[in-house]
């Protein structure tokens, strides 16, 4: 039994530096396609390759009864649901400002990303249960063949994902896209851990309810991060200190005084951003010349930050 324990574990570090290698040979694959990759590309690449996923992973979990690999085809199938609200959140935050929207529609993939997490987190929770369920009754799962290569084709299929996602947001600059290519690496990883599992698995019985288990908590953690990501902009955000050092530093070479820059509040609508702020000048100062200072200001802030500030001028007595 050490002795088949001992080439199971060889095979897992195969398989781990065949997943390596895949890694960077599908880096440099899809950096060399960038040119035709683009956020509506990824999102139905994503949708077509994830219903197929969810058809061979349900398929072979229930085949071997393993409540990982019927969670995992699940969460691929969430996949699917997630890339077509994304699709339309992109589509809907690209139209351009209108009476209604002054600020453009960029919430809308803002909105998209909370619906997905949601989704996301009912789906832990479900699947949380079944697998805790399955580790108290003491069930035991026998994987196979059909779902070691199920999985594995999971697991690559996955990373060329996550590749295009990443090359999209590149390109788009889009942050749902950039997370997009967070959620499929990590469905990779979890695709690699229940291997580890399928090898480990005539050995320790609960395997099955531990990964189950596993790839819920996976779940829950990255819905709490899309959610939280999607709920800051919505209520609001303040300026980190790396923005405020930059709008002082502007500001300095703008104006060789004191500005006393205060009360900054951000508004972030998708990839438009409005920031206001409040700035002091003497009470004598010509009205003039302070009009020049804000503009030359607002123009500075645009161009290096791609933010569109709104500037309040208070007075001081500098008697």
């Amino acid at each position: 039994m050490e002795f088949s324990l001992s080439i199971n574990v060889i095979k897992f570090t195969k398989l781990y530096v065949f997943f390596s290698i895949h890694v960077k040979k599908s880096e440099v694959f899809i950096r060399s396609k960038s040119k035709i990759i683009t956020g509506r590309f990824a999102g139905f690449f994503s949708i077509i390759g994830n219903t197929t996923l969810f058809i061979l992973k349900l398929w072979a979990g229930i085949i071997t009864g393993s409540v990982a690999l019927v969670a995992d085809a699940w969460h691929t199938l969430s996949d699917s649901v997630s890339s077509v609200i994304l699709l339309v959140g992109l589509y809907v935050s690209s139209k351009p400002a209108d009476k209604e929207h002054p600020y453009g529609h960029g919430r809308a993939e803002v909105i998209a990303s909370l619906f997905i997490g949601l989704l996301l987190v009912l789906i832990a929770i479900n699947f949380l249960y079944e697998s805790i369920s399955r580790i108290i009754a003491g069930e035991t799962v026998k994987y196979g063949l059909v779902a070691f290569v199920a999985t594995s084709i999971s697991l690559v299929v996955k990373e060329l994902m996550a590749q295009i996602s990443f090359t999209a947001s590149k390109r788009e600059r889009s942050k749902a896209l950039f997370a997009d290519g967070w959620h499929h690496r990590s469905d990779a990883f979890t695709s690699l851990i229940i291997l580890a599992g399928m090898i480990l698995g005539p050995y320790i019985w609960w395997v099955d309810g531990a990964l189950g288990t596993f790839v819920s908590v996976m779940i829950f953690v990255l819905a709490y991060r899309i959610v939280k990501d999607s709920i800051d902009p919505l209520l609001g955000e303040t300026p980190d200190k790396e923005l405020i050092d930059t709008i002082n530093k502007i500001g300095n070479e703008i104006y060789h005084g004191e500005l006393y820059i205060h009360h900054l509040n951000i508004h972030r609508y998708g990839n438009h951003t409005e920031l206001t702020f409040h700035i002091k000048l003497p009470g004598d100062y010509k009205l003039e010349d302070a009009n020049k200072i804000t503009g030359r200001f607002i123009k500075r802030i645009q161009s290096e930050l791609n933010i569109f500030a709104t500037i309040y001028i208070d007075a001081y007595n500098n008697g």
